[in-house]
């Protein structure tokens, strides 16, 4: 019974774990378009460009265009 309920409770931390790790981030354009990106951008400084995924691929952008990133909560 012990290692059933051990098992129950690290099953239940790992969930924990990964929802948290998952922050929603909206996006706005300098034209007022508004995106929702499931996790946090990327944002590489060295090139410019913000990443994040849409629908499974990596969309890139430029980080002149975006004018707000915010955690939706």
């Amino acid at each position: 019974m012990n290692l059933k309920l051990s098992m129950a409770v690290g099953v239940l931390a790992v969930g924990g774990v990964l929802v948290g790790c998952s922050n929603p981030t909206e996006i706005t354009t300098r034209d007022g378009q508004r995106i929702t990106s499931p996790d946090q951008p990327d944002v590489n400084e060295d090139n410019g460009f913000i990443t994040y995924e849409k629908d499974g691929k990596e969309v890139r952008m430029n980080k002149d265009d975006v004018q707000s990133m915010e955690e939706v909560k």
